[in-house]
């Protein structure tokens, strides 16, 4: 059996493994906002203002929901709407300091439980996922080419 087919029989168990790990890590964080209200932080963190249509489509929602979610955050000191300077009938969502101090924190929680699940791992798996690591980064840049394409 060659490599390629060794790591393509295993790609579904490391796929289980990684997306269930994911899953309950994101359901133990707090639940002050709504996965989706904290999914649309994290988006405006990474890419930086967008119309509330490009987030509607990024989320997965329609877009009179995310006109009512971003209202609700923008209630909340998280966002805040702008006009566009390259075009004045375009207006963005951005986040304020608030939001941008939510989604750090919320991230460093997200960190520090897998730090502490890492922490009670042996040494040899340690190094395992130290090893791992260039391949876990190139999984997100991955992710992240994945996610610009399919808004184009």
């Amino acid at each position: 059996m060659s490599r390629q087919d060794a790591t393509r029989g295993a790609s579904a168990e490391i796929g289980s493994a990684l997306y269930g790990l994911a899953i309950r890590t994101v359901r133990r964080l707090p639940r002050d906002l709504s996965l989706t209200s904290a999914a649309t932080l994290a988006t405006l963190d990474r890419t930086g203002p967008r119309r509330i249509t490009d987030l509607a489509a990024i989320e997965g929602v329609t877009q009179p929901a995310m006109t009512v979610l971003v209202r609700v955050m923008e209630e909340s000191g998280l966002v805040e709407r702008r006009g566009d300077t390259s075009d004045r009938r375009v207006t963005l969502v951005s986040l304020t300091e608030a939001g941008a101090s939510y989604v750090q924190a919320r991230r460093g929680t997200g960190v520090h439980a897998f730090v502490q699940l890492i922490d009670k791992l042996t040494d040899d798996e340690a190094e395992a996922l130290v090893a791992a690591l260039p391949a876990l980064l190139h999984l997100a840049e991955l992710d992240n080419q994945d996610q610009e394409r399919s808004k184009q």
